[in-house]
């Protein structure tokens, strides 16, 4: 054999190699392919050519590795028996941008599924090995170790401390100053996922200086972009007070308010979950927020979108609620019953409803004048009936109870509390009719209402055991009243008159 047939040879088996590779990576990218391929044995095909003395070879290789993982667990189970990444991992110190682009996408399509699998590539040491890619000057490379390592942390603490330990942190920040968009977006997402899970994490997060260059972003027309900085920030608060004040002190607030007309949806959801993360710790937080304007902003959000997307607003006026009765008229002094109202009138799912009843209970329990706002909004009787109605879920069923007792025992607003004789369990009813027997001795047109509108008649109607707090409330009612007009309403009464009528002997 000559010279030029054996070049001709090694020429034509590298021509095949790179097809081959080249093929599997284009039928992974289709869903419909990946069973073909996966019982074809394919896997194991692409494991030598990881290792092909041809770059391109090796990192299109990769490439269709990292398409088939990212497409199931099982896949990249596969990926993990098969021994592939501690070789990919070994190799990613040597090789040129482009392999370690798509040897970090591998990293990251096997990561994603579960803890487990991370733990795979924690253990062949992938995170030191990414977050060595973060030094890189390529801004692709980046920004592809980047994805990895926050599809890592995201899974839980143990992990996300592993990226931590291996020095990632420092490095993302960098990335935040970086001009690329895209790095600038990922790098703040690992952020996010990173403090998510402990307030040590987030504390880590805080201390390489990642609050002050977040805050910068805040304004930057790159929707995206502000999406990732939102929900970082929203998780840096929501661990402690402390942290949260560090959020604000960085001077966020009002601009962060104006980013709720943001024709990005999940700029403004992420927008208020950080507002209800700041919130749910003092009053005084929450003074902050609602003296920047953001309560009626929150308020105007609720009325401009819907779904899960209305969550964090819902519970933002809750936990703002909650704290005090003057941060509580707040609430209501900006609409925010009304739209309550209309969300639980909206919503269909009962995760929402519950959010929404909870949040109304800590509106109206504060006062009677609290109570009396969520009680002439009608919504007493739609509480009573969520928690009656069987098909609602345990928990809507728990929080709209809790939400009508607390308010029933501060409301004295009689009108709103009389359709609630009628119909209701007797543990609901013992709270309505100790409202009436503390309002009536002391007001003598709410007494003669009282009896017009046949609310006295209905109290004696009712049939409580003897001795119970139910009796003692409707005997306090009934001593409001004269004898002969209590007897008058009193069931079977018609019928005595009769006897009496049928007794009597005219002289």
């Amino acid at each position: 054999m000559s010279q030029r047939q054996i070049i001709q040879a090694f020429e034509q088996y590298q021509k095949s190699r790179m097809q081959f590779v080249q093929t599997v990576a284009d039928l992974a990218a289709r869903p419909q392919n990946i069973e073909i391929l996966q019982s074809a044995g394919v896997m194991s095909m692409l494991r030598p050519l990881m290792l092909d003395v041809v770059p391109s070879i090796q990192q299109t290789a990769a490439l269709a590795l990292g398409r088939l993982a990212d497409h199931s667990d099982e896949l990249a189970e596969a990926v993990v028996k098969e021994d592939i990444l501690p070789q990919l991992v070994h190799s990613l110190a040597s090789q040129n941008r482009f392999y370690k682009k798509a040897a970090a996408f591998v990293l990251r399509a096997v990561a994603k599924h579960s803890p487990e699998l991370s733990q795979a590539v924690v253990a062949c040491g992938g995170v030191d090995t990414l977050v060595l890619c973060l030094e890189e000057f390529d801004p692709g490379v980046k920004e592809a170790a980047a994805w990895a390592l926050g599809y890592i942390a995201r899974h839980n603490a143990s992990l996300s401390q592993s990226v931590v330990d291996a020095g990632a942190v420092p490095l993302l920040v960098l990335c935040l100053l970086e001009p690329e968009m895209a790095l600038k977006r990922i790098a703040a997402s690992t952020l996010s996922d990173i403090a998510k899970h402990t307030p040590e994490l987030a504390q880590t997060v805080v201390d390489n200086g990642a609050i002050a260059h977040l805050a910068q972003m805040i304004l930057n027309p790159d929707g995206k972009l502000k999406r990732q900085v939102f929900s970082a920030l929203s998780q840096i608060s929501k661990h402690s007070v402390s942290l949260a004040e560090m959020v604000i002190e960085a001077e966020i607030f009002p601009a962060a308010v104006a980013c709720l007309k943001d024709p990005d949806e999940y700029v403004r959801k992420n927008v208020t979950t950080l507002m209800r993360e700041v919130v749910k710790h003092t009053p005084e937080l929450s003074q902050v927020i609602v003296n920047c304007g953001g309560m009626a902003a929150v308020v105007d959000y609720l009325g401009e979108c819907s779904g899960n997307l209305r969550l964090p607003g819902i519970m933002m006026l809750g936990y703002v609620a909650a704290h005090s009765e003057s941060l509580a008229m707040a609430v209501i002094l900006s609409k925010g019953v009304p739209q309550l109202a209309l969300c639980l009138s909206e919503e269909p799912e009962h995760h929402m409803r519950a959010a929404t009843a909870w949040s109304i209970g800590q509106i109206g329990h504060h006062t009677p004048e609290h109570a009396k706002v969520v009680a002439t909004a009608g919504l007493l009787p739609k509480l009573l009936e969520l928690y009656m109605d069987a098909s609602s879920s345990e928990d809507l069923q728990a929080k709209s109870k809790k939400a009508l007792k607390s308010i029933l025992q501060k409301c004295t607003f009689l009108p709103a509390l009389e359709p609630l004789l009628y119909d209701v369990p007797s543990n609901i009813l013992k709270h309505v009719v100790c409202q009436f027997s503390k309002v009536l001795p002391h007001d003598s047109k709410a007494r003669r209402l009282f009896v017009t509108s046949g609310g006295l008649k209905k109290v004696q109607e009712i049939k409580a055991e003897p001795g119970s707090s139910l009796q003692e409330h409707i005997n306090a009612i009934n001593s409001c009243f004269p004898e002969e007009i209590v007897r008058y309403y009193s069931p079977g009464y018609s019928e005595v008159l009769l006897q009496r009528l049928e007794n009597y002997q005219p002289s």
